[in-house]
């Protein structure tokens, strides 16, 4: 990846709730907002932020699979519903399976390099709770191959995670690797509970690592996880407005609260073929590196990293394919402290996908506010200490079993 040839930036996050199991006002048996209203409320929320509708030149939205859970399509027409002010402006839907959302900002990133918008609505949704966990999971598998389907495990993506757990731990320190799992969930949850909107918000459990340690059921789940080592299934959305230089001074929002793209990378991996290691997150890896090269920096220099721990060995995997950990020694990096809230490198710092939640479509953008959030000082109860000597944060967002990948690098702007 090259440099980017002139100045982006991100500005006007917002998320919704991300609702479902943990979160106090859910219950499945009563009307929860629809696809239409979560898609409403975040673009509204930037909208405020920005100045209307009047401001915004394009807007992209990100979703996975609403046409299985939600029997909906064509997402795009739902920008104007936002807004009678974006009725007519170009919109685009894309999908990339988990990876949707960071799609979307990468869309969006394009749109401002190109010079054929100077504010771009971003926008990731997805509205999973229609449907029995065992049917959203055959949903899901949609993101792998589907001719892999039927031989798979009834939980197809958590089959695919518990094979990388097992395989990992056989190769490694398998006790060690379980801990590291346990405290992957600990902070993730200790962090949701700071965060009004995460789906752990409500979480109040004491012994965080007892229940980490919870051992795997196979005769009910998959053979290398529990339910807490994986993500959950959330109804939310999240949008930001990305923004050229001439865009910051259309909406008025001034630099100290805007954060600037400083590079991003991409890479896409072939869905039909197996990793040749389960050890690794090889597609990660190559769009980290790119990111990194594109930015000029190195990963001494993050600050704060926001990555895709659909399960708690991917968060794991994701410290050494940064190359903050040694292939290995990724629980030793996560035992040791260093990715907590006040850890060499906090990450996840809302609870990611295990804490605050995986609206599939959303995760992405949902990365980049809370990236936003804590690089300009706006986090609050969650905000953490950035340090000069590391002012930059990464965010990873994943599409099925690490074949589809952005890694976006950003700081706080000057």
């Amino acid at each position: 990846m090259t440099k980017l040839r002139r100045k982006v930036y991100m500005i006007a996050g917002y998320n919704t709730i991300s609702m479902g199991t943990g979160r106090k006002e859910f219950n499945p048996k009563k009307e929860r907002p629809g696809l239409e209203e979560y898609i409403k409320e975040a673009g509204q929320g930037v909208l405020k932020m920005i100045g209307g509708a009047k401001n915004v030149d394009e807007a992209v939205i990100g979703n996975f699979i609403a046409s299985r859970f939600n029997r909906q399509g064509n997402l795009a027409g739902f920008i104007p519903y936002i807004d009678e002010g974006l009725r007519y402006i170009p919109c685009t839907r894309v999908e990339g399976a988990c990876g949707s959302g960071a799609l979307a900002l990468a869309a969006g990133i394009k749109s401002v390099l190109a010079e054929t918008a100077d504010v771009v609505l971003v926008i990731g949704v997805e509205v999973q709770n229609t449907v029995k966990a065992i049917y959203g999971a055959d949903i899901l598998a949609a993101a792998g191959w589907a001719k892999e389907r039927k031989n798979g495990h009834a939980y197809f993506f958590p089959g695919k995670f518990s094979d990388r757990a097992k395989a990992y731990q056989a190769k490694f320190d398998a006790v060690k690797t379980r801990k590291a799992m346990a405290r992957w969930y600990r902070n993730a949850i200790e962090n949701a509970r700071l965060c009004p909107t995460a789906q752990e918000f409500h979480n109040t459990t004491e012994d965080l690592d007892a229940v980490g340690m919870t051992p795997p059921n196979p005769k009910g789940f998959v053979d290398s996880l529990n339910v807490f080592d994986c993500s959950k299934v959330s109804d939310g959305a999240s949008a930001i407005a990305i923004v050229s230089e001439e865009g910051l001074k259309k909406t008025g929002i001034p630099k100290s609260e805007a954060v600037e793209i400083i590079g991003f990378g991409m890479a896409e991996d072939d869905i039909t073929r197996t990793p040749a290691d389960l050890t690794i997150l090889a597609t990660t890896r190559t769009a980290v590196k790119k990111a990194f090269e594109s930015a000029g920096i190195t990963k001494d220099q993050l600050g704060t990293v926001e990555c895709h721990d659909c399960f708690t060995i991917a968060g794991i995997l994701a410290t050494e394919a940064i190359g903050f950990a040694e292939h290995g020694k990724g629980p030793d990096y996560v035992l040791a402290g260093k990715t907590a809230r006040d850890g060499e490198v906090p990450f996840n710092t809302t609870g990611g996908l295990v804490g605050w939640g995986h609206p599939t479509g959303a995760t992405g953008v949902h990365q980049a506010v809370t990236i936003l959030e804590q690089l300009t000082g706006k986090a609050e109860a969650n905000q953490i200490k950035i340090k000069p000597e590391r002012p930059y944060g990464l965010s990873i967002n994943m599409g099925g079993d690490d074949k589809t990948l952005v890694s976006i690098v950003y700081k706080k702007a000057e």
